[in-house]
């Protein structure tokens, strides 16, 4: 077995020997095959190199991939994914800017946290909130990876990162965020036990009746004192227009004229939909 010794004399500059082992052994030796990829032009002998080059590099991006186990995506997606990587470094890597693997490590990475970032969410959210909520993670778990080290409060990550509270609590957030919870979920293990749909809350139809009504007494106001009488005895006392005709003295007709007319006047007006012919039908006509 070689060992190295150093050669330096003492009282001289320490010289760094040049690296003679690689850092992995999934790290094969193939700038010679990148080299003659890189002259070569389309077609069947360029694709075979290619595919010797995946061949060779693919343990490394497996390895990648297993560093992303056990949060909620199967290992074997994950070096799909990876796989796909390492596929987009070799067709992109140019051997004269130096090693392949020092290239083709953050572009797998990369692949591998993207593949994350816009497919394992259940709900898609903006890829702002989702960058927020990674800082909050990285920022928790350097501030807590020293035995007995407290939660860290809001201000804490704050200081940490450089980012607003605001914005720590929009990523922490986002940290419970990542699967949904159904509305059948049991939030109760008694008897009586009530799922998540239970306790939200329902729309309260008669807040829109509120609002219908203060919307329209302007515009109802506005209305001659014939047709005010015409719409509160249909709507509000239940009267037919046969009552009403025979109560006024006019025709059943006449009294469906003026209900529409009137009904979309004030419908127009709650709108802020202004008719040319709203000047004139303010006056009442009679039959």
């Amino acid at each position: 077995m070689l060992i190295d010794t150093p050669t330096n004399r003492p009282g001289t500059p320490e010289t760094t020997a040049p690296a003679t082992r690689r850092r992995h052994d999934d790290a094969p030796d193939t700038a010679a095959l990148f080299a003659r990829l890189a002259e070569m032009e389309e077609g069947p002998d360029r694709e075979a190199v290619r595919d010797e080059l995946v061949t060779l590099w693919l343990p490394m991006a497996h390895r990648i991939a297993g560093r992303f186990r056990d949060r909620g995506e199967s290992i074997e997606d994950l070096r799909q994914v990876a796989a796909l990587g390492l596929v987009k470094a070799i067709d992109r890597f140019d051997p004269s800017r130096g090693a392949f693997e020092s290239y083709a490590v953050p572009t797998i990475t990369g692949e591998v946290k993207r593949h994350f970032r816009d497919r394992m969410w259940a709900l898609r959210v903006p890829r702002r909130v989702q960058e927020l909520r990674n800082k909050v993670r990285v920022a928790r778990r350097e501030l807590t990876q020293n035995p007995g080290s407290p939660e860290p409060s809001v201000a804490d990550i704050a200081a940490h990162t450089g980012l607003t509270e605001e914005e720590v609590n929009a990523g922490l957030e986002a940290l419970e965020s990542f699967s949904t919870l159904s509305l059948d979920a049991e939030l109760s293990a008694d008897d009586d036990g009530y799922s998540l749909a239970d306790t939200l809350g329902a729309a309260d139809s008669s807040y829109d009746v509120v609002v219908d009504r203060e919307s329209a007494k302007e515009g109802l106001r506005r209305l001659p004192e014939r047709e005010r009488a015409i719409l509160y005895m249909r709507f509000f006392e239940d009267m037919t227009q046969s009552r009403i005709a025979d109560h006024l003295g006019i025709s059943q007709m006449h009294v469906s004229r003026l209900i529409s007319r009137s009904c979309a006047r004030v419908r127009d007006e709650v709108l802020g939909q202004r008719t040319g012919t709203r000047g004139t039908g303010g006056t009442s006509t009679t039959a």
